[in-house]
């Protein structure tokens, strides 16, 4: 549940819900419900479909249309490449923050920290805790900043349900940002390495793909509010770092520190999600764990050494790796939801819920929508 949670509130997390606060306020509350609606819809089939099957995305998509679980493997693996670059990167940012260390040192450090967690004898057991440990100090830290920032939260509340403003852009945005790419698998394949699995732990799944997206929704709401708390306060946020900038404003010196301390958090742990779910890709549940952790070490080692020659992810390598994302959601998305309608026999014989599958269906349907806008965003960054 966590690891899902901590690998969507990454460095683009934190920027893209200050910018788009700075720029609708507190319009942007109906904009965080509706995605979350959108991501329990999505959590809710995935988890429940891998998790009653006991395979990971891409061995049902093989079973499914041969091969095609391949070609998922490849989009995840590749935009987990050029993401981790970038969440590298956030942990050298959030370093400096919190510590005033050189970006390359905090960068090249923090690697080596998610390295020594896959190298541990109990790496199953250190991921896990780390995540949780890592995930609460953020949420923690969230709550002081939102509460000292003072923000309107009546106004706020009042937007939740009546709008003021709807940008679908903002909406697509975010739940890309959320259950996109890798994020949308993180949760789910780590279930089945700790054995939860079958009809017998469906309630167990269930609540545990809505709490990650709960969790999710949890620090956006805060973060949100603390900057909505300041730019209400009549401060107007102009710098390349909004967000650090807001966490400045709400809370003098000890703010900053503060944006370093959830900036290095959020980083790390995406470090440790995209790998973890990267390999995961590539391997099978047969590979033995250890092998499984000795390949997560290599793929670190290789965004690390790769951040350290180009100081961040090309940007265009970013657009590139984002619109892969946008891909991937649909494709995934949709050889799931074939599996629980049309193939029993890889669902060990349950009846899938057909309100649940209706509810994706419609889902399905806007992934579809995100798929041709990353498609368009492709074709313009080819041209």
């Amino acid at each position: 549940m966590f690891l899902m949670a901590t690998s969507a509130i990454g460095p683009g997390f934190i920027t893209q819900t200050t910018v788009f606060t700075a720029q609708i306020g507190a319009a942007f509350a109906f904009a965080i419900l509706a995605s979350i609606l959108i991501d329990i819809a999505v959590q809710m089939n995935v988890w429940r479909v891998i998790g009653v099957s006991g395979l990971r995305a891409q061995e049902l998509g093989n079973k499914v249309i041969p091969g095609v679980g391949w070609f998922l493997a490849g989009l995840v693996f590749l935009g987990g490449v050029v993401f981790n670059i970038g969440n590298i990167a956030g942990t050298g940012l959030g370093a400096n923050a919190m510590l005033g260390v050189d970006p390359k040192i905090g960068g090249a450090v923090s690697a080596l920290v998610a390295i020594l967690i896959f190298l541990s004898k109990k790496a199953g057991m250190a991921l896990d805790r780390i995540v949780v440990l890592l995930g609460a100090v953020m949420i923690l830290l969230m709550i002081y900043v939102a509460i000292v920032a003072a923000p309107p939260v009546g106004e706020a509340l009042k937007n939740t349900f009546l709008p003021e403003t709807v940008d679908f852009l903002i909406i697509t945005t975010l739940v890309g940002g959320t259950v996109g790419g890798y994020i949308t698998y993180a949760g789910a394949h780590r279930m089945l390495d700790s054995g939860a699995t079958g009809i017998e732990h469906v309630r167990e799944i269930t609540r545990s793909s809505v709490l990650g997206i709960i969790v999710t929704g949890i620090m956006r709401v805060l973060l949100f509010l603390a900057i909505l708390g300041v730019v209400a306060g009549g401060t107007v946020l102009t710098s390349n770092n909004m967000a650090a900038e807001a966490f400045g404003a709400a809370a003098g010196e000890i703010g900053t520190r503060m944006f370093g301390i959830v900036l290095w958090a959020a980083a790390v742990t995406s470090v440790i999600g995209a790998a973890f779910t990267s390999v995961s890709f590539i391997t099978s549940s047969r590979t033995p764990e250890r092998k499984r952790n000795l390949i997560t070490v290599v793929f670190i080692a290789g965004c690390a050494t790769a951040y350290l020659f180009l100081g961040q992810a090309p940007q265009q390598l970013l657009i590139f790796a984002g619109a892969f994302n946008g891909l991937i959601l649909p494709v995934g998305f949709g050889i799931l939801l074939w599996v629980a309608w049309r193939r029993r026999d890889l669902m060990h014989g349950y009846a899938y819920p057909k309100w649940l599958l209706i509810v994706g269906v419609l889902t399905w349907l806007l992934t579809l929508f995100l798929g041709w806008n990353s498609v368009l965003g492709l074709a313009k960054l080819w041209s």
